[in-house]
């Protein structure tokens, strides 16, 4: 099987004494799948290309979480946000971490790894995102920026933090009118202008990572490490379009995972199931340091493949929109369960409504009877409390099959796993937000400010319609 290939020589290194490895994480913001090697034709992305065939590419790699604060708060620990109580995005009032938790540069730190966190190499590079919804202190989380700065021998920990293809996209002066006609867009979406538009501005956005990436891995050769060294690329959650981020959706949790190194066969490909809160116990199996009991995630490297039926995820707050949403990943099958179906898909987000150009569109081709059927499903003013996905014939994850009697017995499977599931990792986001965060009332009123003074800059008004806004975006991208 592959996993031996992947894992039997790394085990091997240990076993033969080895110098203790080195780990890179290359983290990209808000992108889904979307490179030539997991298919999209249209993207040129050659280093990530270059990445995949030195290495091995994962094929159904998942956050925990469709936001990145919540994300990124558990895969640094390898445990579910939901678990430690780092469940909202963008926890207002931070609170340190409780005792046994500690964070992956932590541990290694303390077992010797020089370990620091930069942004990436390229584009106005500033400090290095970490985004935890714990407080921390980066001068005590990391020996620094640069991990060239460590003593001679000393295995170090390095991330570089990759800013893009993360909201705002830059707008194209001009279109490659053969690629934009290329673009896949998903279904649920209108194949309108404007979405075409931001869809090619969010894929130049994933070609500035792969660049980006292309440095970093020039840097890490030119030190004569590249090949000791365990590099990971891998984004927070998918890609920032209405569908997607802050959904428990294909297109908001399934992200790229590429890994080269010692041991890693290459041109590998994996097609069983990976949640991002496996990266840092997979690390510890490989550097040879005990995988601490609270950790959730499953080693997959350093052993044996974990044969697992099921991933979980949880979406809660995000900044002022609340919501309690919960999934079920199998191989062939998704489950969600909506804790508040009385909620709209539409359901106010000043950040989305502020950054993304579908939002007013959605609205504004809705309200005049442009949409077609299945997009229109998809504003609906409520939602199911289930919904099932059969990936076998729609791996997309878009037709709801939940009222289909043929799956009646798998969904009430995969509900009592969720319950389980829910119940041994004490889900504390059933109770909302810890009681250390500020009243809601509060953040509606701190993030409904944020997005007027976004529109009073822009159009000199801070709340404008919804074809107010939509005039402003098509001028913007051109189309008027």
């Amino acid at each position: 099987m592959l996993s031996a290939l992947l894992l039997t020589p790394l085990a091997a290194l240990r076993a033969a004494n080895a110098p203790p490895p080195n780990f890179v994480w290359i983290i990209a913001d808000d992108m889904s799948p979307d490179t030539a090697a997991y298919g999209v034709a249209e993207v040129r992305t050659p280093h990530l290309d270059r990445l995949a065939g030195e290495g091995c590419r994962y094929t159904r790699a998942y956050a925990t979480a469709p936001v990145c604060s919540s994300s990124r708060s558990a895969f640094i620990l390898g445990c579910y946000q939901t678990t430690t109580g780092l469940h909202p995005h963008d926890a207002e009032n931070l609170q340190p971490l409780p005792a046994p938790y500690k964070p992956l540069p932590t541990l290694l730190r303390e077992a010797g790894w020089f370990v620091t966190n930069a942004a990436a190499p390229g584009i106005n590079a500033t400090k290095g995102k970490t985004h935890y919804n714990f407080a921390h202190d980066s001068k005590q989380m990391f020996d620094g920026e640069d991990w060239r700065k460590r003593k001679p021998g000393q295995p170090f920990f390095a991330q570089f933090q990759i800013s893009h293809p993360h909201r705002p996209f830059t707008i194209p002066a001009t279109y490659d009118e053969e690629k934009l006609r290329d673009i896949k867009i998903p279904p649920n979406y209108p194949d309108h202008p404007l979405v075409r538009r931001d869809w090619y501005a969010y894929q130049r956005s994933v070609e500035v990572v792969d660049k980006r990436v292309g440095l970093i891995l020039d840097q890490l050769k030119e030190e004569g490490v590249l090949d000791n060294t365990i590099v990971m690329f891998f984004a927070d959650h998918g890609r920032a379009m209405p569908w997607a981020k802050q959904w428990l959706s294909v297109e908001g949790l399934q992200v790229p995972l590429i890994m080269r190194g010692p041991g890693i066969v290459q041109n590998g490909r994996e097609d069983r199931l990976v949640s991002l809160i496996d990266l840092a116990p997979s690390m510890l199996k490989v550097a040879g340091l005990t995988i601490p009991a609270w950790m959730e995630g499953r080693p997959i490297l350093g052993g044996e493949f974990p044969e697992r039926s099921v991933l979980f995820a949880a979406r809660d707050r995000c900044g002022d929109t609340m919501d309690r949403i919960r999934t079920v990943i199998r191989p062939d099958a998704w489950l969600t369960q909506n804790f508040k179906p009385e909620l709209s898909r539409l359901n106010w987000s000043s950040y989305k409504e502020a950054h993304y150009p579908g939002m007013p569109l959605l609205r504004v081709m809705q309200a005049s009877g442009e949409l077609d059927v299945f997009s229109a499903r998809w504003l609906a003013p409520t939602r199911p409390e289930i919904e099932f996905y059969d990936l076998k014939t729609d791996p997309l994850g878009l037709h709801d099959v939940s009222k289909d009697p043929k799956h009646t017995t798998t969904i009430a499977t995969m509900r009592k796993q969720l319950d389980a599931w829910c119940a041994v990792g004490r889900d504390r986001g059933a109770a909302g937000d810890p009681a250390t965060e500020p009243p809601l009332e509060q953040i509606l009123k701190i993030k409904r400010a944020e997005y007027q003074r976004m529109w009073q800059t822009r159009l000199k008004m801070p709340e404008p319609t919804d074809a107010e806004r939509l005039e402003w975006w098509m001028k913007t991208y051109g189309l008027k």
